[in-house]
């Protein structure tokens, strides 16, 4: 595609006057805010690792990359917080912030309660490898519009509510989608482990769970429906929580767009207290899915009806010890050899706005992930058994190979195959795990695809084939 002068311009101006700003001892800045005020957009601000005590900041342009280097920065709030709404706010639009460490943002003269790490109020936010503790909230907002998307990965929230049960870890508002994957939330006092009245909500491969000592009320919190995928979770509700539903859809009324669906696919989710209910949604739901979930620990699979309740290979067991879980006391779901729910499931298929249903990764604890790539028919819960060495290996012990190439002269994304002429059905996924191609039935040691269909970005390419299954991840530049 030919780019207009005047874009190009403007294109090679902005990138030629971003800039990147240091923070440390004994720099020219030695704290956060002593930039916040300077940054201009698409500027990065990378901040030494260290405790930065008592320092809060308003970031109002655009386009920055916010990181902390050689380790977390630690900004420690010391109970105060920036216009008495958090120790950032964020203004401005696509902001980016990664390896920091934000505690102890706590009204205490309890006029506002409400205070948080993150005051979210521009549009678009990615968070990555954070972590919020001790604070009114983690992360609080999520846009000034609808028209505001919001992406947090491998980070972990701990004990962050003020402890009158309208607080939380993270408190999402009515934007367009939150995507919450590889990330641990849990102990959050009174409030929710997560609240997203997002319109669209994929929470994907996390560990979210209230734990012997915690006293949160819900794991997930969805209280304006909308589209959902819960998909790859460890979701546990300990001894005391607050609340004695784990998962809530719609209870404060179904008021996001439609289309009102709740996937909820190959998790494992336990109850550790006495009583309560598993998912609880709003009459008026439209559908309801849930395929392949570990359901460990007394109480109600559902509460509320849907006008379609979809559910298949479920496994409902009332003693949490019997589920045949490495070890349920210390919160290891991975599957023992003997467990029932080895090679129990069944194909979800795809949900109705595209994304698959077929689990790609698996949680890693603390707050990452692995590979999940089915050894024979997919296992019931969160994990699969004997799938030990991550994504990019062969479960079977084989000669087969496949390589991912580009050929520039027509545009094309090529699979050739070594050692493999058989029957073979391949799919292409991208990292939030919608389907983006597919071909089925192909024998050829050659298959190629449109590459411009496929944006920048990271791929996983899955490869069935009778008793072989090959799952790898490529770039597309």
């Amino acid at each position: 595609m030919k780019v207009p002068a005047t874009l190009l311009f403007s294109v090679l101006f902005f990138a030629a006057s971003a800039k990147t700003w240091q923070v440390g001892a004994g720099k020219t800045y030695t704290k956060p805010s002593a930039v916040s005020s300077l940054v201009q957009n698409g500027d990065t601000v990378e901040i030494d690792a260290g405790t930065y005590v008592g320092d809060v900041a308003n970031w109002i342009k655009n386009n920055l990359v916010l990181k902390g280097v050689g380790g977390m920065a630690h900004l420690y709030a010391n109970n105060t917080a920036y216009g008495r709404k958090g120790i950032w706010l964020i203004t401005g639009t696509n902001i980016k912030i990664e390896n920091i460490e934000f505690s102890h943002c706590h009204d205490v003269a309890g006029l506002d309660l409400n205070w948080a790490g993150i005051r979210m109020q521009g549009t678009d936010l990615t968070v990555k490898n954070c972590y919020f503790h001790d604070n009114d909230n983690g992360i609080l907002g999520g846009g000034s519009t609808s028209n505001s998307n919001v992406v947090i990965s491998y980070t972990e929230f701990s004990h962050n509510g003020y402890g009158d049960g309208y607080s939380h870890n993270l408190y999402i508002s009515n934007i367009d989608s939150l995507i919450f994957m590889h990330n641990y939330s849990h102990h959050a006092s009174i409030g929710h482990e997560l609240k997203s009245r997002a319109y669209v909500n994929h929470i994907l491969y996390n560990r979210i769970m209230n734990e012997s000592t915690g006293d949160a009320s819900r794991e997930i919190d969805l209280p304006n429906g909308g589209t959902t995928i819960i998909m790859g979770n460890l979701i546990e509700q300990g001894a005391n929580t607050s609340n004695s539903n784990l998962i809530g859809y719609g209870l404060e009324g179904l008021s996001n767009p439609a289309a009102h669906e709740v996937y909820l696919i190959n998790n494992t989710i336990v109850n550790d207290r006495s009583a309560g209910t598993f998912v609880q949604v709003a009459s008026g739901t439209a559908k309801y899915k849930a395929y392949n979930n570990i359901f460990a620990g007394p109480g109600a699979l559902l509460s509320g009806t849907a006008a379609i309740i979809d559910t298949m290979k479920n496994w409902r067991v009332t003693s949490v010890a019997n589920t045949g879980l490495v070890n349920a006391t210390g919160y290891d779901y991975h599957l023992l050899s003997t467990s029932r729910a080895i090679n129990k499931g069944a194909a979800a298929g795809i949900a109705a706005n595209g994304y698959s249903l077929t689990p790609l990764f698996e949680y890693k604890h603390p707050a990452n992930k692995s590979g999940r790539a089915s050894v024979g028919t997919i296992d019931i819960g969160a994990y699969e058994y004997g799938n030990l060495t991550g994504l990019e290996s062969i479960p079977y012990s084989s000669p087969v190979e496949f390589y991912v190439y580009t050929d520039a002269y027509d545009n094309s994304l090529n699979l050739f195959f070594t050692n493999l002429q058989a029957d073979k059905d391949v799919t292409i996924y991208d990292m939030t795990g919608k389907l983006v191609a597919k071909r089925e039935r192909v024998a050829s040691s050659k298959i190629s695809f449109d590459r411009s269909s496929l944006a920048r970005g990271i791929y996983v390419v899955q490869v069935n084939a009778g008793e072989y299954f090959i799952a790898k991840k490529f770039v597309v530049q």
